[in-house]
């Protein structure tokens, strides 16, 4: 059983699902020796351990590493782990709490519907460069600069710095992979520094000259309990962009390659604008962009009679969670029309993806725009899959118009 379950395999990462399949068939927790994790497949296990309160981002509000078994990484990768530890991702109460509370202003529906006509704005100007040139990749030319510009705009990032930022941000999630090399690291933890030093700039020209950004807001927090240090602006301003465009990219090239392989649920698609929303929200169930998040265990739980103890991390896997047949009806298929969709692709619980409203808006923009422009796009070339898994993405998606 394990022996399909190779996340560092090619042919995996190119259609994970079968493994999945299997590991769901044979039980509801597995421990997987190469990464010392309980994969966990199954809907109702995945979706209840992301509300429990006995597993955490981290453990270092309850444990040092000692003790809690684990052995503290290298001096040398601090520079990325105290960029990462000071986000909401990687918190937890009351500090989670504290930042998330303030960061969740810029991202209640009245903020998200004021951002619609820029989304659409964005998206349109895209998609009209990306008709005029013929094609080309999808990815590089629409699905990656649309929330790149979204988030840098909120964050008030001039345009003229917007190209630093995704190469960034691709060497700090290097780090999120499983079992990262040490090159990996080295990658992940100059980028932290020098992105770091970009935001610290940034942020003493925004105490100078405040704006109406993200970044302004952040620092004008007037309530004691609710004021920032510079290393958690810092910290969050990256996992806004980080969170803010990464997943967004891979959910609408992995959308569109599905919908190639699907061509009677594209034409359908294509036949009815009005299943767009439906058709975002399986798009995102049927192939997971973050098929993988992981949890560690800081009291004693247990999966059907098997206990899990504290010190151990689980992997929760929501791209299996998302085709049990348990929950969804023929969840092999690929339904754009699908109602009963609670998929938990945006994840669960406080940590519960902030951005997924946006994240919504910019997936309906683009796909809109495509349809409308592109009635006839077609795929070019086979495309090529990252070697990434628990960010999983194509390389590239060539299309002809």
């Amino acid at each position: 059983m394990h022996v399909s379950f190779d996340p560092w395999s090619p042919a995996f990462v190119a259609d994970p699902y079968p493994a999945y399949a299997a590991l769901r068939a044979t039980g509801r927790a597995h421990y997987f020796e190469p990464t010392r994790q309980w994969l966990v497949p199954h809907y109702s296990d995945v979706s209840g351990l992301l509300r429990d309160r006995r597993l955490g981002r981290t453990y270092l509000h309850r444990f040092s590493h000692d003790e809690f078994g684990v052995t503290a990484p290298p001096a040398a990768h601090e520079p990325f782990h105290t960029l990462n530890g000071h986000g909401i991702l990687d918190l937890e109460a009351p500090d989670h709490t504290r930042i998330r509370r303030l960061v969740a202003k810029a991202f209640t529906p009245r903020r998200v519907e004021a951002l619609v006509p820029t989304v659409e704005r964005l998206a349109a100007g895209l998609v009209d460069d990306f008709v005029a040139a013929g094609g080309g990749d999808l990815l590089s030319a629409v699905a990656e600069p649309l929330p790149v510009a979204v988030i840098a705009e909120m964050l008030g990032v001039p345009e003229a710095d917007r190209g630093l930022l995704r190469p960034w941000s691709a060497a700090i999630c290097g780090m999120f992979e499983l079992n990262p090399p040490e090159e990996t690291a080295r990658a992940a933890v100059r980028a932290s520094v020098e992105f770091s030093a970009y935001l610290r700039e940034l942020i003493a020209a925004r105490r100078a000259d405040p704006g109406t950004d993200l970044i302004s807001g952040l620092i004008a927090a007037h309530d004691e309990e609710d004021r920032l240090t510079e290393q958690e602006i810092i910290s969050t301003c990256v996992l806004l962009l980080n969170a803010g465009h990464e997943a967004t990219v891979n959910a609408t090239v992995n959308g569109w390659w599905m919908l190639f392989r699907h061509p009677e649920q594209l034409a359908s698609l294509r036949g009815d604008h009005g299943l767009l929303p439906t058709a975002v929200e399986e798009l995102l169930r049927y192939d997971t962009p973050v098929p993988m998040f992981a949890r560690w265990v800081l009291d004693d739980i247990e999966i059907d009679g098997t206990v899990i103890p504290r010190g151990s991390q689980v992997a929760l896997l929501f791209a299996s969670a998302n085709r049990d047949p348990e929950r969804f009806a023929d969840a092999e298929t690929l339904d754009l029309s699908r109602r009963d969709n609670p998929h938990i692709s945006f994840g669960a619980g406080i940590h519960y993806c902030l951005g997924a409203p946006l994240a919504r808006v910019e997936m309906a923009a683009s796909f809109g725009e495509l349809l409308r422009k592109a009635p006839g796009m077609r795929l070019a070339a086979e495309p090529r899959w990252n070697p990434g898994y628990v960010i999983r993405g194509l390389s590239e998606l060539r299309v002809e118009i």
